[in-house]
This record gives structure tokens, sequence and C-alpha cells, in this order.
């Protein structure tokens, strides 16, 4: 029996195209987002039947609503008969404001007890290792418990208040400090640390060239510390130089005026510091053992001190293997700050659980922690992996 010219021509194309790699993967691809579209689109469509069973409505519109609540601490002004928006807007800073103060003293304090690791004092490496250890080995949220009952059990009521300075009050309540009454000068102070912080940036970037072109260095860092409190000054003088201050008063149970530091926010403040800079203090110890020991033997016995050799040769070739690494730690601090609401403090968290409790907005309220938690997630990725690029070694 003889099979048709045209029959086989047709298998034989099927089977070439099956047994093409390229071809398959883009099937095989195409298969995976079909599925995917179609299991996203089954949970879309039931999560919406089940909400309109429940009579819940869907859609941001609750946003524009009178919260009806009130956030014990705001960046911004704030008071109960506000939008939920606005809400939401003051737990973003209040979360913005302990990511950004954490990784900048963790980094600091990580740096430096890394570094202390490696001492050839035997006191000092030892104790370094002892706080890594405790604090990289317990859990942040029992750390945050342990800060929060430090703060509010150890120190005095408000009546008994510490007061280090006048005008300056440490208790269970917080750490009281004048606030420097509203004034145009301190609009133009801030101008002025900006502008110093663009010339700063701007002279380094002179003094490089420079350098590179004549080996003659430029004192960049006294210049730019001159600059940065200098300026400031200048404009505060410019503005009338007001020196009048709000001092905290003790009224009732509390203090009222000044600037208040709360428990809730010292409680995580320090407890995401120090548990992150224990992971980071590994990371530079890791980083500077990574270059060639004789380079330091190399520098030594050209006469350059220990700081020197630390701070011109070890640490800038060490920081190409500490930035990736410290970005994850950078990340996990920003994503660990949720854990705000376990000791109140008003966070984006701690906001948006109270807006779903009386919105019924779960699914809203979820959504908006996700894209701020991934926006913050994304823009420490970025910056740091420009700074990387910036850093790293190029090979020809």
């Amino acid at each position: 029996m003889t099979v048709p010219a045209g029959v086989d021509t047709d298998r034989k194309g099927v089977s070439a195209i099956w047994n093409d790699p390229q071809t398959r993967g883009i099937i095989y691809q195409a298969l995976a987002l079909i599925l995917v579209v179609l299991v996203g689109w089954f949970l879309f469509s039931n999560t919406l039947q089940n909400l309109e069973e429940r009579n819940i409505s869907t859609g941001f519109g609750f946003l524009d609503r009178s919260a009806g609540f009130s956030i014990s601490e705001s960046l911004v002004d704030y008071e109960a008969s506000d939008t939920y928006g606005r809400a939401f807007l003051v737990g973003l800073l209040n979360t913005f404001q302990v990511a950004l103060l954490g990784i900048f003293l963790a980094t600091i304090l990580g740096t430096i007890v890394g570094i202390l690791r490696l001492s050839t004092n035997w006191l000092v490496a030892k104790l370094a290792s002892v706080y890594v250890e405790v604090l990289r080995n317990i859990p942040v949220l029992l750390q945050l418990f342990v800060w929060y009952g430090v703060i509010t059990v150890s120190l005095p009521s408000p009546r008994q208040a510490f007061e280090p300075m006048p005008g300056v009050f440490l208790s269970n309540r917080g750490f009281m400090i004048p606030a420097p009454v509203e004034d145009p000068a301190y609009s133009y102070m801030g101008i002025a640390f900006a502008v110093a912080i663009l010339l700063s940036i701007t002279l380094r970037i002179w003094a490089r060239r420079r350098q590179y072109l004549t080996g003659a260095q430029f004192p960049v860092f006294p210049c730019s510390v001159g600059m940065l409190i200098g300026l400031p000054i200048l404009g505060w003088l410019i503005g009338g130089a007001p020196v009048v201050f709000e001092l905290p008063v003790l009224q009732g149970f509390n203090f009222q005026g000044g600037i208040t530091l709360s428990p809730e926010f010292a409680a995580l403040l320090l407890g995401l510091t120090t548990y992150t800079s224990a992971f980071i203090a590994e990371i530079v110890r890791g980083g500077i053992l990574g270059v060639d020991y004789g380079q330091t033997e190399a520098a030594a016995s050209l006469g350059l001190r220990r700081v020197r050799i630390l701070r011109f040769i070890i640490l800038p070739q060490a920081l190409r293997l500490i930035v990736p690494p410290t970005t994850s730690q950078y990340l996990n601090l920003t994503k660990n700050s949720s854990l705000a609401v376990a000791i109140g403090y008003p966070d984006l968290v701690s906001v948006g659980n109270t807006t779903l409790n009386q919105t019924g907005q779960a699914i809203e309220a979820v959504t908006i922690f996700m894209a701020v938690y991934l926006s913050f997630s994304l823009s420490i990725s970025v910056f740091m992996n420009w700074y990387n690029s910036r850093i790293a070694l190029v090979e020809r």
C-alpha cells in the first residue's frame, strides 16, 4: 500500500517544526502564558463574585471618605476628619522615615562593628563577635518587644522625667526636645543645605578630575563639611537669626509642645538598626577579608598607618564585594519595618489595617501595601545597582 505524497509531506513538516528547539520553546512559553492568564482570570472573577455576594463594593473611591480616626504621629498635618487617602499618606511617610533612618544608621553601625571584628585587640574583637552573634540570631520581632519594654518600663513617668538639659526630657512617654517656632529663616537654611550638597558633589567631581590630570590632591572632605555647616548658618543669619523655641511643658499626664520622639518610634528604629547592622557587619568583615592581605603588607612596608591603609586601599576594594549583599539587607530592613504594627507605631500597615477594618476594602488596602513596598524595594535596588556599576572594576 502506498502513502499519498501530500500526507507524507505534511507529517514531515509538523515533525520538523516540533523538533526545532526555538519553535518548541515559543510554544511552551505561549502555553505557560495562557495558563497564567486563565488562572489569574479565574481568581479575579471569583473574587469579584464573592465580594458581590457579600455586598462589598470595590474600587478606591473610599480614599476620598473621612477616616474618622486619629494617628498618634505624623510628619504632615492630619486630623481625624481628613480622608483615608491622607491617612495612608501619613502611614507612608512614617514608614519612609523609619526605613531611611534605619538604613543610614545600620550602615554606619554595621561598618564599625565589622571593622572591630577584625581588630587585633582580643577584647574588642570578641565584644564585636558577641554583638553580631546575639543580634542576628534573635528574631527581629522579639527584639522590637525587648526594646519597647526597656524604654517603657525602665524609664520614669513624665512627672519624674529625666532632664539632662533645660527643656530636654526623657521619660517612658518618649524623648522631648524644644522645637523652633516656625520662621522663614528655617526655609532659607533648608535651601542653603540643599545648595551645599550640590556644591559638595560638584567639588568632588572637580577634585577627581584635577587629581587625574595633575596628581595634586584637594581637601574635599573638610571643604564639604564646612559648606554643609556654614551655608545653613549663613541662611539662618540672613533670615534674622531667630532664637525662639517652643519648650515641652508637662500638662496633666504628659508633655505638650516641642518635638517628641515616641517610645514606639524609638523601639522600632533601635530594633531594626541593631538587627540589620549585625548582618551588615558580617558583610563588611567578609569584604575586607576578600582583599588580598599582601596589599596590606605592601602598604605597611611603605610606612602607611593602619587607618590610611584601611581608608585608601582596603575599603575601596572591599566595597565592590560589599555592595550587592548589603542591598539585600536594605531591602530586608524596609520590609521588616512593617512589624511596627506589633508595637503600635502608625506605619503604613498599621494605618492600612485600621482602614481595612472600618471599610472592609481588604483587596484595595493590600494592593496599596504591595505597591508601596514594591516601589521602595525597586527604588533601592535600582539605586544600589547603579552605584555598584559605578564602582565595579572594568575589564578589557
